[in-house]
């Protein structure tokens, strides 16, 4: 099972909004076949490791790190595939959460007289996909909040410069870190003073979708994240129409609200919607402040540099309304730390809250 959880990782982009899926098959204590999931649209794990196993899948056992699926999607039925090779006892890692899936695999081929087991490796399998877990048992986005601040929590100066705080090194991390994520999101604050380019620039992985929160449309159309082709700007019912038409011609995909301000869980669902499943917040300070409060962030990775900038009047890497007691502060968990350039590099979970799921999840599941 382990061997099938590194292959999944294989794909050198994300496969969202499927999950990361992969497979080995074994005879008589040999690997006879491998495969792990390229995106959506192309075939399944279980389906690659049986084509590279050929008969020497008949009577063998089939391992894999998500429960098979039995619905026609883009692609059809992997527990049809099953079958009809001949495999005679299939291991997975996890129930696949899909409403088209859930249980209902491991029950039809048990029915057909083969031995399922699942649970192995469970946790791991649960790691590796808890962005798409999450979209599937809450129909909601998993939000990452990227920030990269001084020791003392600033990300720019009183004057608001802030190129760099961190080191190339460090940047680069941050930027690969983007490229496994669907999307990317910044207030338009920051659009306006630092013109970024949100993506990984890196040669091989996937462009994601630049977001930016933008109730008045005040962005420049000459601006690179609308220059991206990959752009979502979200408004109020305050922005002009005539520059909404025009972002749109621009190729832009605008997304409208009510009211004076964009309603953060409402845009994360018409997300959802989407089949966006992954976002990274990476700023500015009121934005990361405003999910936050919301309790709308997941995990957080937080590069710290060496550096003091001082001040009050300096920018603060997360404001917003916060915590008026300690006990209602966002105590992070299961937190690690390792050095990056001249950075270092904190990863920490944010805990869920009991939520009912809004109903939204994929329809496709694995497709």
């Amino acid at each position: 099972m382990r061997k099938a959880l590194r292959l999944a990782r294989q794909l050198p982009t994300v496969p969202y909004p499927n999950p990361w899926v992969g497979c080995v098959i074994v005879r008589d204590g040999r690997v006879v076949g491998k495969g792990f999931h390229h995106g959506a649209g192309t075939i399944h794990a279980e389906v690659e490791a049986l084509l590279d196993a050929g008969p020497r899948a008949q009577g063998a056992d089939l391992y894999v790190t998500l429960e098979p699926c039995c619905h026609y999607g883009r692609t059809p039925p992997c527990t049809e595939a099953i079958l009809q090779a001949g495999i005679r006892k299939v291991v997975y890692a996890i129930d696949d959460p899909n409403p088209r899936v859930a249980g209902k695999s491991a029950r039809l081929l048990r029915k057909r007289g083969l031995a399922v087991e699942g649970g192995c490796c469970s946790q791991e399998a649960a790691d590796l996909n808890e962005m798409y877990l999450k979209f599937q048992t809450t129909g909601m986005p998993y939000v990452t909040a990227k920030v990269a601040t001084s020791l003392d929590g600033k990300i720019a100066t009183r004057t608001g410069d802030s190129k760099w705080i961190t080191d190339e090194e460090a940047r680069r991390r941050a930027r690969l870190l983007r490229a496994e994520h669907q999307a990317v999101l910044v207030g338009i604050n920051t659009v306006l003073s630092d013109d970024p380019h949100m993506g990984p620039r890196e040669s091989g992985k996937g462009e994601p979708w630049r977001i930016i929160l933008d109730s008045r449309l005040r962005i420049p159309l000459g601006s690179q994240v609308i220059n991206s082709g990959k752009c979502i700007v979200a408004c109020t019912a305050l922005a002009s129409t005539t520059k909404k038409a025009r972002l749109e011609r621009a190729g832009v995909r605008v997304m409208s609200f009510r009211g004076s301000s964009v309603p953060l869980k409402s845009l994360l669902k018409h997300l959802a919607r989407e089949e966006i499943i992954s976002l990274m917040v990476e700023g500015g300070g009121e934005v990361l402040g405003s999910f936050f409060d919301a309790r709308l962030v997941d995990r957080v990775y937080w590069f710290l540099s060496p550096v003091i900038l001082g001040s009050s009047l300096s920018r603060s890497a997360v404001a917003g309304r916060g915590a008026a007691r300690l006990a209602q502060a966002c105590w992070l968990q299961d937190s690690s730390i390792e050095r990056v350039g001249n950075s270092w590099l904190v990863q920490a979970r944010v805990p869920s809250l009991p939520a009912k799921s809004s109903g939204a999840a994929l329809k496709s599941g694995r497709a």
